[in-house]
């Protein structure tokens, strides 16, 4: 997950396809403007959802004269805001190089599409550095803007500017969140004592880093242990600003609990934020106790998904939740859970990425609460593998980011 800010910001990775509008000589401009406007995009982090993180730039004789990137879904996009921002400074854009993070949209939504303003601006050429994940619109915005005359070139930081969207790439074509396991572990890979202690295992930088995650995710979820051992508020600080503006208190709480047992006195029904929790139960549940939730904040009735042949034992269906939750743009979801919750998440082929963070300290003990717990693999052939791996030092911690292979 592409995070915005420059202390939390992920190593740049760039890829150039060959075209014929490219040459040596110009090749290092083309990165420096693109770079720029992934810089841009970035600023929109945890406020276009169910849109892209998209940025623009507008160069004419070798000057920067409009910059813009897509601040919210329903708002103008990154291309518009670039135009809008040269003509208010004074410049004519016909002529200038549009440099945009993503493929422009061809089609009518909440706004017109990019082509029309691009072509009625009197651009030479557009150069991209993703391609449109949408198979439906694909291609499309090149093809209308080649017809009306302008350059094309894609590539340019391509893997850069895929990774700054891999949520919104996954549910465009998944129509499912993009799902990421995050964990505070020591280092032998324990969450909490036995008793359910586990404040703070981490430092301060893993921490806001942690509330970073949080802030760009449109749903967080734990389990119901975790609502009765900590009673946590599963929010993130409304301190986290973006160009002087707070962010919007938008993130969607969900609890697996499938008898009902979440206390009417716990932090995520009773707060200011109620009407964004989900409670997400059983058929099983007492009707008396569904009840009392649903006065308190939002109750779904999921189906129970057996775990294993003629198996008394029953858990809810989580790859139907998650069409559920994708069908109502939840494009992407954090899961903070313990380790049984986890575990259904990593080794049930559900998740896309993991975010471990590793305290330097040694819990021990058999019956400390695990990271990934569950019944575990009866072979190695069957672990659930990792690639992408990169880790950091937070502070006295480190960070493990890395996608989940066939998540």
């Amino acid at each position: 997950m592409a995070l915005g800010g420059n202390d939390l910001s992920l190593p740049a990775r760039f890829a150039i396809l060959p075209t014929k509008q490219m040459s040596r000589s110009n090749l290092p401009n083309l990165i420096e403007n693109m770079r720029l406007a992934v810089r841009l995009a970035r600023h929109g982090y945890g406020a276009t959802s169910p849109n892209p993180m998209v940025g623009a730039v507008l160069v004419k004789d070798g000057k920067v004269i409009g910059r813009g990137w897509h601040r919210q879904a329903g708002g103008p996009h990154a291309e518009i805001e670039a135009l809008r921002d040269a003509q208010k400074h004074g410049f004519k854009p016909k002529g200038a190089t549009l440099y945009v993070t993503l493929e422009p949209c061809c089609t009518h939504g909440r706004t017109p599409p990019c082509t029309e303003a691009i072509i009625a601006a009197g651009l030479k050429r557009v150069v991209v550095g993703a391609v449109d994940p949408n198979p439906q619109h694909s291609g499309r915005g090149f093809n209308l803007l080649r017809c009306a005359g302008i350059a094309v070139v894609h590539g340019v930081l391509s893997a850069e500017c895929v990774r700054l969207n891999e949520a919104f790439n996954h549910w465009i074509i998944h129509r499912t969140p993009f799902v990421t396991v995050k964990a505070a572990m020591t280092l032998d890979g324990k969450i909490a004592t036995a008793r359910g202690e586990s404040k703070w295992i981490t430092a301060g930088k893993a921490q806001a880093y942690g509330m970073k995650l949080r802030q760009g995710s449109d749903a967080i979820l734990v389990g119901i242990n975790t609502i009765l051992q900590d009673d946590p508020s599963l929010t993130f600080r409304r301190g986290s600003k973006s160009q002087g503006k707070p962010r919007p208190a938008r993130l969607r709480r969900i609890v697996l609990d499938a008898m009902a047992r979440t206390p009417l006195t716990a932090r995520v029904v009773r707060d200011e934020h109620a009407a964004l929790t989900t409670i997400v139960v059983s058929r099983r549940a007492p009707r008396k106790r569904v009840t009392a939730l649903a006065r308190r904040a939002n109750v779904l009735v999921a189906p129970l998904k057996q775990s294993a042949p003629r198996s008394p034992h029953s858990t809810l269906d989580l790859p139907w939740l998650l069409r559920r939750l994708g069908a109502e743009d939840v494009t992407t979801l954090l899961v903070e859970g313990g380790g049984e919750v986890n575990a259904s998440f990593l080794l049930g082929g559900l998740a896309q990425r993991v975010v471990f963070f590793y305290a330097p300290k040694v819990l021990g003990g058999r019956d400390s609460r695990k990271g990934v717990a569950g019944n575990g693999v009866t072979h190695l052939s069957e672990v659930r593998q990792l690639c992408e791996v990169e880790w950091r030092k937070l502070g006295p911690d480190l960070l493990l980011t890395a996608k989940v292979v066939g998540g």
